[in-house]
């Protein structure tokens, strides 16, 4: 019987907060919205790539879709993280929304045309990226201020959940959409998605910038990008993030694991999933979070436990195994990015927080680019269970060096933090619930 209630006990401690979702109606309005945005893009990630291998017929048409997104994600961005510090954020949020509603609906007409025009995709996939990236920054801005300043934690949770569930729920959408209706309906899905996204973001009560604001510039962002380099906890924060994907990350190299490797391509999609869903595994039981005052040393545990643990994966002598150590890493990797997110939005001032945030988003969508190269490239070199585990092992490494030469980013304590401090101060002379 003591060990029982011993047990419920640990769930209670453990399960997720829901204490933002219950006091906040700006919060739950915008987790909704983020979540069904992020529900309806996976359905139409999954059809992009799908259509133009079935037009062409060719791998290089398929990752040339990456290069083509590449820069209007880092132009638009970073753009977008200063549009984010000047305009109304709730209103960006609504324009961008719909603006990606018409995109998508333009890729669905291509789509449903005898003779569907591969050009037009490109052309289209690259208007879809540059509207997602001028929204994304003012979405991250926006999160902080609906929610008491000490929730931040449980916020960032129930944020990364809402994000995680889209991103394992609409591939699975998605596929059976190409399989059964075919693929021009995903992205009339995905339009409703869209539309349903931007009427909640609508619905949100107004956030005006506390301080005077200045127009998107040049200047602006180069503000952005030396306040980002001269702090070293955030610093800490993106070389963790850059060490982890591009070093560990071992996505590109899942088919030729399992055809190759095990000769088990029917399992293809347990690897793809593995690492999804031990993160949401990690948000559901993370009610702990908020307990947790140094941040720079949790970042630093957890994503060295994410390298190590994908390191093993390369190692497990059966797929299944090889699944387990993914969702068992995903799980680390989400524990590393709530407290990345928890110290960007309990230190970072309002006025910085949209160029602030077009350059996390940088931090965290560059680097996978770029760890897909490292992956294939060593797999093709060497082989793909070395690829894996020596990337696993460099993450290790890479980490531990992060930690060892930015000494402030390991001692980082929430709770005396000179920037902690600072934004806890404004926020409660604002007069933030």
């Amino acid at each position: 019987m003591r060990a029982s209630l011993l047990v419920l006990d640990l769930l209670r401690r453990l399960r997720m907060d829901l204490t933002p979702w219950r006091t906040s109606r700006d919060f739950r309005l915008l987790l909704s919205a983020g979540t069904v945005f992020y529900l309806g893009a996976m359905v139409s990630y999954v059809a992009i790539p799908f259509q133009v291998y079935r037009l062409t017929g060719s791998n290089l048409a398929v990752g040339a879709i990456g290069l083509v997104e590449l820069v209007p994600l880092v132009v638009f961005g970073l753009y977008g993280g200063a549009l984010a510090d000047h305009t109304d954020r709730r209103r960006l949020l609504v324009i961008t929304g719909v603006a990606q509603a018409l995109v998508t609906a333009a890729l669905a007409w291509n789509a449903f045309r005898a003779d569907p025009s591969v050009p037009l995709i490109f052309v289209l996939a690259g208007l879809l990226a540059s509207t997602s990236s001028l929204q994304r920054p003012s979405r991250e801005a926006l999160l902080p201020r609906t929610v008491a300043h000490d929730a931040l934690p449980a916020a960032n949770a129930m944020a990364s959940f809402g994000m995680q569930l889209g991103v394992l729920v609409g591939p699975a959408v998605g596929g059976l959409l190409i399989a059964f209706v075919g693929v021009g309906w995903c992205f009339v899905v995905d339009v409703a998605g869209l539309l349903v996204a931007s009427l909640l973001y609508a619905r949100m009560g107004a956030y005006p910038h506390r301080e005077e604001t200045t127009a998107p510039s040049l200047a602006g962002i180069g503000e952005g990008v030396r306040y980002a380099l001269g702090r070293r906890d955030l610093l800490g924060t993106y070389l963790i993030d850059i060490a982890a994907m591009l070093l560990a990350l071992p996505v590109v190299l899942f088919p030729a694991l399992a055809e190759d490797v095990f000769s088990r391509p029917e399992l293809l999609g347990l690897l793809y999933s593995a690492e999804t869903v031990g993160a949401i595994g990690a948000t559901v039981l993370s009610g702990w979070v908020g307990r947790v005052h140094h941040h720079g040393r949790a970042i630093v545990v957890a994503a060295a436990a994410y390298g190590a643990l994908v390191a093993a994966a390369g190692l497990m002598p059966s797929l299944w195994l090889v699944a387990l150590f993914l969702a068992l890493s995903g799980a680390a990797d989400m524990i590393s990015g709530i407290f990345r997110s928890t110290v960007w939005n309990q230190t970072i001032p309002e006025a910085m927080r949209g160029r602030l945030a077009g350059i996390e988003m940088l931090s965290y969508s560059v680097g996978p680019l770029g760890g897909q190269v490292r992956a294939g490239l060593t797999a093709d070199l060497w082989s793909v269970r070395a690829a894996i585990t020596s990337g696993g092992l460099a993450c290790v490494a890479g980490v531990g060096l992060t930690a060892a030469l930015l000494r402030d980013f390991w001692s980082y304590d929430a709770r005396t933090d000179e920037h902690a401090v600072a934004e806890r101060a404004a926020r409660a002379a604002a007069g933030d619930s």
